[in-house]
């Protein structure tokens, strides 16, 4: 393995693995207990069954499974690329996808708890999903914009 690859691996699985432990011990204080409420965001337990805005809850148990398919894709994806410009980015989706695969099969739904609700109610949603949400935005611009990744 060149040196190259291995720092991509490196990156990620610290990546992968940093996003995943702050995720479940922000979500473990809403799971034992943890509330705060104030006019605009709330902070309070949701599982949530299905995707964003819960879609496809109806997959049920399926859901899950279907998740662990899509972050194997998405990990061989990264892989495949050999750019390390793409293994940060990678890393904090992947770590939130895997958070919250995680909890479907811990808690039955993704643990969420941000609630925006000024001026407009918004999704309930997580820490893992704020990383997932970023990563997509970076990995679409590196994608978008090959000069960025040089590697």
């Amino acid at each position: 393995m060149n040196r190259a690859i291995l720092k991509l691996w490196v990156i990620l699985f610290f990546t992968i693995a940093g996003i995943f432990i702050i995720d479940q011990n922000i979500k473990m204080l809403f799971v034992e207990g943890f509330r705060y409420y104030t006019q605009c965001i709330d902070l309070i337990l949701v599982y949530n069954r299905g995707v964003a805005f819960s879609m496809f809850a109806f997959l049920d148990e399926w859901l899950k499974y279907i998740q662990i398919v899509l972050v194997g894709g998405i990990l061989i994806y990264i892989i495949s690329l050999k750019k390390l410009c793409f293994a940060f980015p990678g890393g904090l989706l992947l770590g939130g996808a895997i958070s919250n695969v995680y909890d479907r099969f811990i808690h039955g739904g993704v643990v969420d708890m941000v609630y925006w609700h000024c001026g407009f109610n918004f999704a309930v949603f997580n820490f893992a999903d704020v990383m997932i949400n970023l990563a997509v935005i970076w990995l679409l611009a590196l994608n978008l914009r090959p000069k960025w990744c040089k590697s």
